[in-house]
């Protein structure tokens, strides 16, 4: 099995084949869980200034929850509404190889820089979406980037319906 910081770079270089190593490799899934808690982590400590430190605490446990429930929906979409004829796959690989696209998002602990916050979060969360279109092309056995990229687009758009449904739901009121 490949090291644990190794398929961290390579993820985050945007190998095409960490994501189809991951996929395989039934023993990932506590890697891939890992990289998206250091990616929350890094992300709470990079918000520090704006979140304090229950923003590390909130934001690794949304994280881990998001995971999921993104992990989920972009199976049923990628697998039952936008399938492709050699489209096969599970949610426990999904989980695998999206946790692993996570990895850009490590770098939001320079967050922490005065200045540097809103920079830093950018550049990560471009860096992850385009780490996020690659894996699911990969594990969904996609031949066109573009139908990952609707997939991802069309699951965004349900996820941050969701979210605006629990947060109104539970009275906070968002900016």
């Amino acid at each position: 099995m490949a090291s644990f910081i190794d398929r961290i770079i390579r993820a985050a270089k945007l190998d095409v084949h960490l994501y189809e190593e991951v996929k395989a490799d039934k023993g990932a899934m506590s890697q891939a869980a890992g990289v998206v808690v250091l990616s929350s982590i890094a992300a709470g400590i990079g918000s520090i200034g704006k979140g304090g430190s229950m923003g590390i605490l909130f934001g690794t446990a949304t994280a881990l929850i998001g995971w999921f429930v993104w992990a989920y929906l972009i199976y049923l979409i990628g697998t039952k509404l936008l399938p492709e004829p050699e489209t096969r796959s599970s949610p426990s690989e999904l989980l695998r190889s999206i946790g692993f696209s996570s990895s850009p998002g490590m770098i939001r602990i320079m967050g922490i820089i005065p200045g540097l916050t809103g920079a830093v979060f950018l550049v990560s969360s471009v860096w992850m979406l385009v780490a996020m279109v690659i894996a699911v092309r990969q594990v969904l056995d996609y031949k066109s980037t573009l139908r990952a990229v609707e997939v991802c687009a069309v699951g965004w758009i349900i996820q941050i319906l969701a979210l605006a449904l629990v947060l109104a739901a539970l009275g906070v009121k968002t900016p």
